[in-house]
Formats: structure tokens, C-alpha cells, sequence
């Protein structure tokens, strides 16, 4: 059942903070949002006025949080396939389908596609479970040590990827994750420049569009902070990392949005990961585009005209606030005092979290035209959000 304006009602399946912030990009289009959530103190459900609350696995509760939506989408990638299918054969448009999502849900099943129509990856396979070791042993033979293994699901932020040095600590850990119920593929270990980021939207229309490559920095598997534009990457490597993610948007058949991670390596572009929603790699288009990645969704998943993604600034450079360790990093409010008051420009977001050690509360935004001074802005207030300090270790 549509509003009294008789706008489109988007339902987001999850609760967490990228669906809270979906809901300012949806007041701003008019647009009426309902979330998923699995309970009242999740991020989005804290600040979505029509908050549901259910279980986003369990198919009942998604039919009926389904009921009364013009189009159904998601803020993560955890709602099981068979469930999105079945939506869509009760007539709920999910966007992206099922199709599409399950090359971001299963990571054997997308290096597989997107190696077979020549999309560039690192080299990959399977590992059997019945008899792993010979497998192993090969595929170090033909790629070398150290190797990388994956869970095919289910992982994201560093979780479910384990880099191993020697054939028989990989052994050891497939044997005790095999035990554990877990599937594993095993990927070469790539000696990358630096990471990428491609962001593009594609409707339902076939309209695209692609934002500028940023580059982004990870600890401990963790995205810490973003560069928009990627500094110091040539026009033309930009321009075919956007060409690259486009055509895997059209090839896989997703509407919506479509992050692609990339490693830039001295032979080109690999593709690391895939994302289909809003990514962490496009915080910064909140104030450093004219459509922010979550209007641009909206926009794409309702097959509106997609919005600009001109840059607001030469530089804009995001950083997220992790939690820090200990009991006196909780009290943030008066370190965001300090921040606004040190920066007035810089844009700090918080996600109604509760802190702990490491979790991602917030993200701030810095834009300019010097890149070494923005940069340093966005550190500082993520730093001092983080620690009350400028750095951790000057405690």
C-alpha cells in the first residue's frame, strides 16, 4: 500500500547502518522506506520509522515484511537465495534478483562466471573436501606460497579469509573448517600496488553509471579509510575499471548498485570481491557527489532516471570510526564536540551503535583540493573520535 502522495514504498531487507542511512537519501526523493530489522536496537530500526521486526532468513517473516512494498532490496547479502526466489514468485520485485545476487553471496559461483566471460581474477578452485591435500599440493605447485583460502560464504570484513604460509597449515585448517561444515576455495596470493573500488548503479531500464575509482586502505581486513578519485591512477586505468564494472553489472543482471573491489597489480586490474547494495567504498559520495551512492540505489532499484555522479570536490576522503579498546573509548560525545569545533567543514556520521572494540560506529568525510591536507583532516577526526588522541599510540 503506497503513501497518502502515492510514492513508491522500497523495502530494505536488514537493519544495519547502511539501510539507516538509505532512509535520509529516501525522505530527500520522497520516497517511503521500510526495513527489515532484527530487533528495535539495530541501527536502521532506530531511526526508520517504519521499522519491521523480523527475521530476515526466515522466509515467513520476509513475505510478510514484503507485503504492501513496490520493490524489495537489501542491505546485506545474507537473505537466503531460495527465499528471494520465492518472493519473486509471490510477485514481489526483488532488486537485485536472485540470480544476481548469488554471485555476491557465493564466491565460487562468481569467480566462475566472471572468469568465464574473461573478466580478469586471480587464480582459483575448489577444494575438495573429501581430499584436500593433493589438491592443496597442486595448486601451491602451480601458484605458489603462501596461499589463500576463502569461505565461499558468508564472510565480509577480513572474516572467512585466512592467508596460510606453509601446505600443512593449510591442510590443518581445511581439515578443521571442513569439519566445522565449511566450504572452502582457494585463491593465489596476489602481490597487489594498492586497492580499488568501482562503484556503478544499473536500472532495471539498462541505464548505467559509474563514479570515479577510489582507492581504499584496509587494516587487518577492515576498510579504514577512502580516496575519491584514487590518487595518481591513470585516466585510462580508471576509465577501464569503470568499463570492467559496468559490464559485470549488465552480464549479472544487477539493478541497484554494484560494488567491485579490485586489486591494481604491475600486470593490470584484478577483481577481488563483489558487492550488489550500498558498499563502504561509497560513504564518501554522501557529501562528495551530487547523488549520493544511497539516492543513486533508490533511484536504480525503482528504475527512476539515475543522478549525477560528478565529484563535489577535487578530493574527498572518508574514514571510518572504529571502536576503540578501552572502557573510557565508549564516551564519544564530547571527542565529537572537540571534532566540530576543530573542523567545522568535516561531516561526521554515526550509526546508533553501541561501541566495541574494532566495530564500525561512524564514518567522517573531509573534501578539498589539497589531497595530503584533506586527508589528514578526515585521520585526525577519526583518530580522535577513535582514542581522544590524534593517534592510538600517543595514549
Amino acid at each position: 500500500m503506497r503513501n497518502p502522495a502515492q510514492m513508491p514504498v522500497v523495502g530494505m531487507a536488514g537493519g544495519g547502518q547502511l539501510a539507516r542511512m538509505t532512509q535520509q537519501a529516501a525522505i530527500a526523493l520522497g520516497v517511503s522506506l521500510r526495513v527489515l530489522a532484527g530487533s528495535a536496537d539495530e541501527s536502521a530500526a532506530r531511526a526508520v520509522a517504519d521499522a519491521r521486526i523480523g527475521d530476515d532468513r526466515a522466509l515467513d517473516d520476509l513475505l510478510a515484511f514484503a507485503k504492501g512494498c513496490d520493490v524489495v532490496t537489501f542491505d546485506h547479502e545474507h537473505v537466503p537465495g531460495p527465499h528471494i526466489e520465492a518472493l519473486e514468485a509471490a510477485g514481489a520485485p526483488c532488486r537485485p534478483g536472485a540470480a544476481a545476487l548469488r554471485h555476491a553471496q557465493d564466491k565460487l559461483v562468481m569467480r566462475e562466471r566472471l572468469s568465464g566471460f574473461g573478466a580478469p581474477c586471480p587464480a582459483f578452485g575448489h577444494v575438495p573436501a573429501d581430499a584436500p591435500r593433493p589438491f592443496l599440493e597442486a595448486f601451491a605447485r602451480d601458484h605458489g606460497l603462501p596461499l589463500v583460502l576463502k569461505a565461499t560464504r558468508g564472510g565480509y570484513d577480513g572474516k572467512g579469509v585466512w592467508v596460510v604460509e606453509t601446505l600443512d597449515g593449510a591442510a590443518a585448517l581445511v581439515a578443521r573448517l571442513t569439519a566445522e561444515g565449511v566450504d572452502l576455495m582457494a585463491e593465489e596470493h596476489v602481490p597487489f600496488r594498492r586497492e580499488l573500488a568501482a562503484l556503478v548503479a544499473r536500472s532495471p531500464y539498462g541505464q548505467g553509471a559509474a563514479y570515479p575509482i577510489v582507492e581504499t586502505v584496509q587494516e587487518n581486513g577492515v576498510c579504514v579509510e577512502v580516496v575519491s578519485p584514487a590518487p595518481g591512477l591513470d585516466g585510462d586505468a580508471a576509465a577501464e575499471a569503470q568499463r570492467l564494472a559496468l559490464d559485470i553489472a549488465e552480464r549479472l543482471g544487477v539493478t541497484g548498485l554494484l560494488a567491485v573491489e579490485l586489486f591494481e597489480t604491475e600486470a593490470g586490474l584484478l577483481v577481488n570481491e563483489l558487492a550488489m547494495r550500498p558498499h563502504n567504498s561509497g560513504h564518501w559520495t554522501i557529501e562528495g557527489a551530487r547523488t549520493s551512492q544511497f539516492e543513486q540505489h533508490l533511484r536504480a532499484v525503482l528504475d527512476l532516471p539515475l543522478g549525477s555522479v560528478e565529484p563535489t570536490a577535487p578530493y574527498t576522503v572518508m574514514a571510518n570510526v572504529l571502536g576503540g579498546e578501552e572502557p573510557e573509548d565508549a564516551d564519544v560525545y564530547p571527542r565529537y564536540v572537540h571534532v566540530m569545533a576543530h573542523d567545522p567543514a568535516v561531516k561526521v556520521h554515526f550509526y546508533g551503535k553501541d561501541v566495541r572494540p574494532g566495530r564500525k560506529i561512524g564514518h567522517v568525510t573531509a573534501l578539498g583540493g589539497d589531497l595530503a591536507e584533506v586527508r589528514e583532516r578526515a585521520r585526525h577526526a577519526a583518530d580522535y573520535l577513535r582514542w581522544g588522541t590524534r593517534m592510538g599510540e600517543m595514549r
